[in-house]
């Protein structure tokens, strides 16, 4: 940890030495910019929450030219929310809640994978959340997303893009402070290494400590990142990037607070299972390369390179429910593990604009492939660990668990995923305002247990998509998309039945987009339909063979919903954001008495019918100040085992305020400190609560 923290130091030091090296120039529209050297938050109203294009299709596109819901959440606006990490923008983004740790509900179903610069290679394994502190932006496509990004759930994914070296220099220095003892400090630079800006950089450190609300905590963050840009020929760059975490966690591998039936907790929220010398401990490298150039005006290629590494060590008290004949003692066991995965992935691209039979077509084809080892070391001790007591916990050293545990062997699951895949889409404009999209993909797939099961196949998914555009500002369009899931390879076993083909998912999904009064109203509304097949439930008809269930892919699942988005510029100095989700999500194939993963009954754990969120931000110049008020709604849900999650609607606010030399944000969330279940898990380790009433303070300065 020394050596992580002075590489921090240096960094942060050499971005300081770095800026002030410079001769003061405005600040770069990559870090963020006034239009002066002043700091002026209200220079920055109209369209500031806006993206105009996305790479969610693997090539920049204009979102109204895409036939899928989607949502991009930017840099001004994790600011402006003092967003952190991932699960503090879900409230942004409608058909998408928490479920736990970095998992989400997306229209209806869990998901928990993301991407990077729309690459394979997360670093945030098992139960840590993303940050955003070198993100410039996350893409949100929502539904079946096969096409381009090969096996996953069809509710959608999630593509955090990257901050880059940017080509005028610029400084961004901001200290933190808040309660729960929150400090920080964190700095970036950005700017070109030579006069003639073929070479450019960016490095940032990023800094934050705090003992949050439930006992035992505390967190440490640390992040270093950098990246150089070389522009290799005319409209050509490659981009080196790499970033070092280190998330030290104490007593924070976080179950929930147990509960009644009815989402009562039965305790303070502050309660927690681990004893004080319990940990999490995540170490993760990422490592990528990337290179883009245009051919011509009217061909683009792009390819890339992602080689990500991470341990996350762990040693925690496990809650298992209430002792058998007790009200107030809580069963625990203590689990000592370690998880070490890596992974390397590669990606390539080609657009090209063609004229073929007075039509403009817009051919993409690409290919992926990607390869992970993740091998999990566990030793679990469930006999005489002390149990808890709700109402009064006393905790004591943990060693002589931590002893009796180092006496058991370890089990240790070795999992290789191999994923290789190659898509085509043709996007055919008929005329100025109809256009249609086709898309094929074929993906083969490896998965294997070492030493357990090992399975290998293919599939092959669809796309295809009308859009009309009555003016250029507004897009009408219907599609049909795929997404498949290859089975576990455990289930592949011939004992059960296997092998089986893949779960699949298809959606029929129709929607409006509108980016009108040049950009000052975008407004969104999607309406969809998702089938899912092919899910494993054992089948108790057929005897088990070799003493395992037999199998079968008969489980269905319905979901059905609509969105609505809205993004606007109310007047000149008044933005708003909101956003409403509703969803129905039911089985609707099953075997009798036997349940679905994630479901309880006919209902999905998690999945409000009703999700609202929005923000509003006001300027006034006269004093050089915004102020900021945000809510969200999240309506009834139910957890794996059954029992009520509660709704809730929660509220935040920011207020920033220009200083001349710097720019102060003063943020509060849950303003009212609603105690609420941020979602549900199982009777045996409660619900996960949402954080109480929370003060946070930064000071940003900009050169």
């Amino acid at each position: 940890m020394s050596i992580f923290r002075a590489a921090l130091f240096v960094s942060v030091s050499f971005c300081a030495s770095v800026a002030s090296a410079q001769d003061a120039p405005a600040l770069a529209p990559d870090v963020g910019t006034a239009e002066s050297d002043q700091i002026i938050v209200t220079g920055r109203a109209q369209r500031l929450y806006r993206t105009e294009t996305t790479t969610v299709g693997k090539s920049a596109e204009d979102p109204l030219d895409i036939p899928q819901a989607l949502q991009v959440i930017n840099k001004d606006l994790f600011a402006d929310q003092g967003a952190r990490d991932a699960t503090d923008i879900y409230r942004n983004i409608s058909g998408v809640s928490f479920f736990s740790y970095a998992g989400v509900t997306f229209r209806g179903f869990r998901q928990d994978q993301s991407f990077y610069d729309g690459m394979r290679g997360n670093p945030f394994i098992g139960f840590s959340v993303p940050q955003l502190f070198n993100i410039e932006r996350v893409e949100v496509l929502k539904g079946p997303a096969g096409l381009f990004f090969g096996p996953g759930s069809p509710g959608g994914i999630i593509n955090y893009v990257s901050k880059v070296p940017g080509d005028t220099s610029a400084m961004r220095l901001v200290a933190t402070a808040g309660n729960y003892d929150r400090r920080g400090i964190s700095a970036e630079a950005t700017g070109p290494v030579d006069k003639d800006g073929i070479v450019t950089y960016r490095l940032g450190g990023f800094y934050e400590a705090m003992n949050p609300y439930r006992r035992n905590t505390k967190n440490v963050s640390l992040i270093g990142d950098g990246g150089l840009a070389i522009k290799t020929n005319d409209g050509g760059k490659l981009t080196l990037q790499a970033t070092v975490y280190d998330n030290d966690l104490q007593a924070n591998r976080l179950r929930g607070i147990l509960t009644d039936n009815d989402g009562n907790f039965l305790t303070d929220i502050r309660w927690n299972a681990n004893e004080p010398t319990d940990f999490l401990h995540l170490k993760s490298q990422a490592y990528q390369a990337r290179y883009a150039t245009a051919i011509g005006e009217r061909v683009t290629f792009d390819a890339g390179v992602r080689y990500f590494k991470a341990t996350e060590t762990q040693q925690y008290h496990e809650p298992r429910g209430l002792v058998a004949g007790s009200t107030d003692l809580v069963a625990r066991e203590f689990r000592d593990q370690i998880r070490d995965v890596d992974g390397l992935s590669f990606s390539v691209n080609l657009t090209a604009r063609v004229d073929l039979l007075g039509m403009e077509h817009k051919f993409q084809t690409g290919a992926d492939w990607y390869d992970e080892t993740s091998v999990l070391h566990s030793r679990i001790l469930r006999a005489g660990v002390t149990p808890l007591s709700l109402s009064n916990p006393v905790y004591t050293n943990s060693a002589r668990d931590v002893a009796r545990a180092a006496l058991l062997p370890f089990t240790v699951t070795d999992t290789r995923t191999k994923r290789q895949g190659a898509y085509l889409q043709d996007q055919i404009s008929l005329s100025e305002a109809f256009m249609l999209v086709g898309g094929v993909r074929y993906d083969k797939f490896e998965d294997a247990v070492v030493n357990a099961a090992s399975y290998e196949d293919d599939d092959i998914t669809f796309r295809t998509g009308a859009i009309y555009k009555p003016r250029k500002d507004v897009s009408v369009y219907l599609s049909w998309s795929q997404s498949f899931e290859p089975q576990t390879a455990a289930s592949q076993n011939g004992d059960v039945g296997g092998p089986f083909a893949p779960v699949t998912g298809d959606q029929f999904e129709g929607g409006i987009k509108t980016d009108l009064f040049d950009g000052r109203l975008q407004a969104n509304l999607a309406a969809y339909r998702i089938v899912r097949k092919n899910i494993l439930q054992a089948d108790t008809s057929l005897p088990p063979v070799n003493g395992q269930d037999q199998l079968r892919p008969i489980g269905e699942v319905t979901s059905k919903g609509f969105e609505i988005d809205l993004s606007t510029d109310i007047t000149a100095n008044w933005v708003a954001l909101v956003n409403y989700g509703y969803n129905d999500t039911k089985i609707t194939g099953t075997i009798a008495g036997q349940a679905i993963t994630n479901a309880v009954g006919n209902r999905f754990a998690n999945a409000p019918k009703h999700k609202v969120g929005f923000w509003t931000r006001y300027q006034v110049p006269a004093i050089d100040a915004a102020f900021a008020v945000g809510g969200e709604h999240v309506s009834k849900r139910i957890s794996l085992s059954g029992q009520t999650v509660k709704p809730y609607t929660i509220f935040d606010a920011s207020i920033i305020k220009g200083l001349g030399f710097a720019e102060l944000m003063l943020r509060v969330d849950n303003i009212f400190d609603k105690v609420y279940a941020a979602s549900g898990f199982s009777a045996q380790s409660g619900h996960f609560p949402g954080e109480p009433r929370t003060f946070l303070a930064e000071l940003r300065f900009q050169f």
